[in-house]
């Protein structure tokens, strides 16, 4: 984990709140990848909707990553032009090779075939310059601009033209509030298309994996570990540009080649985001989003108790022991214990400080507090004798560590009788639990 740029950190998900200052600031440099695959009229409108941008520009860089066009697009001066060989659909490659290529510190992400209006990149930019761990998102508009003038004002030939928007993501933008109340599974309103972020966070989570090798699923999968990283999302409605054409699933409805691509997509995204709304409940194809970690005060039944309690309820969990601990060392046996098992990959941290039970909708009751709104935070659970356990969301302990502070997120202490748990005697009968009658 890397020490954060010049800038501020975000409380929670509210870049609302210090947004009006921002506005103030002079202008930040910024550079602008745009990936194009045989678009040549659709990129020379893009090109030339950037030379029309209100941020100065000398303030911007542009940089064009040609994922094997057959020809060389034409750019003007000013404008590096990075090819690719045709190897397959790259997006995520050449995503990365263009961001590589820039030199500011702000990037915005653009495709050929979306035109940005006059305001966009100073409003996408604005918070990323300042705030370093916000992930914006423009709004992306369709329309069929075909046959239309390369030079002529996209965001006058747009709105004649427009195609409809793809419900799902406007809901999502609705009922987030444009993000501000983003959950653990925003990230899928995250399009690369219409992205920006800083270069240290792009660096901090990466980059775009690059085993992506067809359409689909590489933008959510980068913020989603963006999101775990710390990363506050927000959609920037002023940020406006132009899709040419109408949305790939609207136009692609009937091609039986789509529902096997997005299967292929969703079994993909199943094997990296420790989502639950994405992620297997039972085979074991899916990071696991929970790790369990143990007081070493704890004796034999109550941490082999109150992790049997856990896996019952949450099977793709994993457990971390110490090979130090004897009784630790107890649960190896079980193929989802691991030895010091690392934080990364996992989104939940669960810290049994005592051995406890519950019924397996009690524990998932306690998961979703933890992914219930944008402002994760450290659960802690409590019954009359003290303190039975703490659940803690790794993005919030990972922002908070990287800043050094523990105002950025909210934390909560919670009665183990309002969730449905109970405290396991330190000497309780073993047997009795594996026998049902404790």
């Amino acid at each position: 984990m890397s020490a954060p740029p010049p800038g501020e950190p975000v409380v929670g998900n509210d870049w609302a709140t210090p947004l009006p200052r921002l506005r103030e600031r002079a202008p930040s440099p910024v550079s602008v990848v745009v990936l194009h695959y045989e678009q040549h009229e659709q990129l020379a409108r893009t090109l030339h909707a950037l030379e029309r941008q209100t941020h100065p520009r000398e303030l911007i860089e542009v940089v064009v990553v040609d994922d094997g066009s057959r020809e060389a697009p034409q750019v003007p001066d000013g404008v590096r032009l990075v090819r690719r060989a045709d190897v397959g659909f790259t997006a995520s490659a050449a995503r990365n090779e263009g961001a590589a290529a820039t030199s500011h510190p702000t990037l915005l992400f653009l495709d050929a075939d979306t035109t940005p209006e006059p305001g966009y990149v100073a409003e996408l930019a604005l918070l990323p310059a300042h705030l370093p761990e916000v992930v914006a998102v423009g709004r992306r508009r369709h329309a069929d601009l075909a046959g239309t003038p390369v030079d002529a004002p996209v965001e006058m030939l747009g709105p004649p033209r427009e195609l409809a928007e793809p419900q799902w993501l406007a809901q999502g933008f609705t009922w987030t509030r444009d993000l501000l109340e983003a959950r653990s599974d925003s990230y899928r309103y995250v399009i690369s298309a219409v992205l920006a972020c800083s270069r240290w966070l792009f660096d901090e989570v990466g980059g775009f994996d690059e085993s992506f090798d067809s359409y689909g699923g590489e933008d959510w999968e980068w913020a989603w570990r963006a999101w775990q990283h710390g990363a506050a999302l927000a959609h920037r409605p002023g940020a406006v540009a132009w899709h040419d054409g109408p949305e790939r699933a609207a136009r692609d409805a009937a091609d039986v080649r789509l529902r096997e691509t997005q299967t292929r997509e969703t079994l993909r995204l199943a094997g990296r985001v420790a989502d639950p709304t994405v992620a297997f409940s039972g085979l074991a194809l899916s990071p696991p989003e929970l790790l369990v970690t143990l007081d070493p005060d704890l004796g034999a039944a109550e941490a082999l108790i109150g992790v049997d309690s856990v896996l019952a309820a949450v099977p793709t969990a994993r457990v971390s022991a110490d090979p130090d601990d004897p009784v630790q060392r107890l649960l190896v046996g079980d193929p989802r214990v691991a030895v010091a098992a690392p934080l990364a990959g996992h989104a939940l941290r669960l810290h049994l400080r005592a051995g406890v039970r519950a019924a397996p909708e009690a524990w998932q009751g306690l998961l979703a507090l933890a992914r219930a709104d944008g402002h994760p935070h450290t659960v802690t659970v409590v019954d009359d004798a003290g303190e039975l356990l703490a659940l803690e969301a790794l993005r919030a302990h990972r922002r908070m560590t990287r800043w050094g502070r523990d105002d950025l997120f909210e934390a909560a202490v919670v009665r183990a009788d309002d969730l449905g748990l109970r405290r396991v005697p330190p000497d309780a009968d073993l047997a009795a639990h594996l026998g049902g009658w404790l």
